[in-house]
């Protein structure tokens, strides 16, 4: 019986894996843009602030400016 426990111990030790997990899904290379354009323009969308030239959304960081799908 003794032995039966011990078994059971390592068997559920081995595979008890642990429930955290981290899913992201980033791009492979983020450009930032340094400046935006004399003719950008402001827009908000879902009361988010979004800077929008050449047709495309950018959203603003430290680094500079990113490329976002709205």
């Amino acid at each position: 019986m003794k032995t039966l426990i011990i078994i059971l111990s390592v068997f559920f030790a081995l595979n008890v894996s642990s429930c955290a997990t981290r899913v992201t899904n980033r791009p492979a290379k983020v450009v930032y843009i340094k400046k935006a354009p004399r003719n950008h323009k402001i827009v908000k969308v879902k009361g988010n602030r979004y800077y929008f030239w050449n047709g495309k959304h950018y959203k603003k960081t430290r680094r500079g400016y990113v490329f976002v799908s709205v």
